[in-house]
């Protein structure tokens, strides 16, 4: 018995003692022990946990960096740190410092911290059986160069990220090598570049997350066998913006997203075989532009609604295919009333193979002789790829 209640010690930490600083806590603490950190303001840092503990905050503890340091750091499996307020982490052009680091490790969670002006705020690297939940990242909105990533993990397995706010960062979420990992229920908002940066990392999904104001959207790269369902992507706008952008992505799923107020909604490059279905595209410049180098993806049950392009590519040479979609610019009729148009909907105007060739033609959008370009390649379509031909359009946008 004896054993056991030291095994679960726990130190305090406060302004008053008994341990006044957590450098102090963290060296008597043993495995198991638990290091209760109680209101007050800590110049700290660098700590490094190399013990299995648990550390918890009560009345919002604010652990302050002296600015040239990763703040806390952590080498040990099963650790716990919540509760925490973590802020003042310095731009370096030579390592990634940040307010959390961990390290070779595995069963660690972070959860319910809030972090602030921080260069990165939680770095992962070479972990496994992660929790990232509950916390608020916020950086101080630098440029690229002197802006990490609000959640960064690279070479790591069973990364868990879930109902986390990040903006102010220069990506919010970043994953590179990463395995068999999930991220849900997050907001990212407000980066400087991409709200998510995802690159060879095969198995994973993200659900439920909204990606919004981000400087050039969220771009998935280099995986396959990724799930992206349920997501919110709006308002990513720039000369460069997507709402979401796949390159090299093969044999994945983009399920029930919504694309709202982009750019580009969805872009395609060298991706092949998605299945792109129950998503609404709404509100953007192109809702998608599917080059010609990505093959057999299908769309089906999508609904376009008020966008200038619905769909773009830069060839006729095509094979990805829509089939059963709604299109609000559609004109045709249902005799046999199955619910599906009895006349093929072209969804590529010819205007947008123009634009591809030159950008500054747009100017041109709302103007008489781009409608009667349009009209006439209604009537007698032969430049717009006939392979990307809605055969069954929807009279109605479909439930979701």
């Amino acid at each position: 018995m004896l054993l056991a209640a030291l095994a679960l010690a726990r130190l305090i930490v406060s302004p008053a003692g008994p341990y006044r600083t957590v450098a102090e806590a963290i060296a008597a603490a043993a495995p198991g022990d638990t290091i209760e950190i109680r209101a007050g303001h800590y110049r700290e840092g660098p700590l490094v946990l190399e013990r299995p503990v648990t550390i918890e905050g009560v009345g919002d503890p604010t652990i302050e960096g002296a600015g040239e340091h990763t703040i806390l750091t952590i080498k040990a499996s099963d650790v716990s740190v919540r509760g925490l307020v973590i802020r003042h982490v310095l731009p370096s052009g030579v390592e990634d410092r940040a307010a959390i680091k961990l390290e070779s490790a595995a069963r660690i969670r972070v959860i319910g911290n809030r972090i602030e002006d921080a260069y990165f705020g939680i770095h992962g690297g070479d972990v496994r059986d992660v929790e990232v939940r509950d916390n608020l990242v916020r950086g101080p909105g630098r440029s690229n160069r002197e802006s990490g990533n609000a959640i960064h993990f690279w070479s790591s397995e069973r990364v868990t990220v879930t109902d986390n706010e990040v903006t102010g960062h220069r990506d919010g979420l970043y994953l590179e090598f990463v395995r068999a990992s999930r991220l849900a229920g997050n907001r990212s908002h407000d980066n400087r570049r991409y709200g998510m940066h995802f690159m060879f990392s095969d198995s994973t999904e993200y659900r439920g997350n909204r990606f919004e104001r981000n400087g050039v959207g969220v771009a998935v790269m280099y995986s396959k066998r990724v799930t992206m369902e349920g997501n919110l992507f709006v308002s990513n706008v720039g000369q460069a913006a997507y709402g979401l952008l796949l390159k090299d992505i093969n044999d994945s799923r983009i399920v029930d997203n919504e694309f709202t107020g982009n750019t580009v909604g969805l872009y395609l490059e060298g991706s092949n075989r998605q299945e792109v279905r129950g998503n609404r595209f709404s509100g953007n410049g192109w809702a998608v532009r599917v080059l010609a180098n990505s093959d057999h993806n299908a769309f089906e049950e999508n609904s376009f609604v008020g966008n200038a392009f619905d769909v773009a590519t830069n060839s006729r040479s095509a094979t990805s295919r829509f089939g059963g979609n709604f299109w609000d610019q559609y004109r045709g009729y249902d005799l046999d009333g199955d619910g599906r148009g009895d006349v093929p909907f072209r969804p590529v105007r010819l205007f947008s193979l123009v634009v591809e060739r030159n950008e500054p033609a747009l100017i041109l959008l709302r103007s008489i002789f781009v409608s009667l370009l349009d009209q006439a390649e209604r009537l007698l379509p032969i430049l717009t790829p006939d392979a990307l031909t809605d055969r069954a359009p929807l009279m109605e946008p479909p439930r979701r």
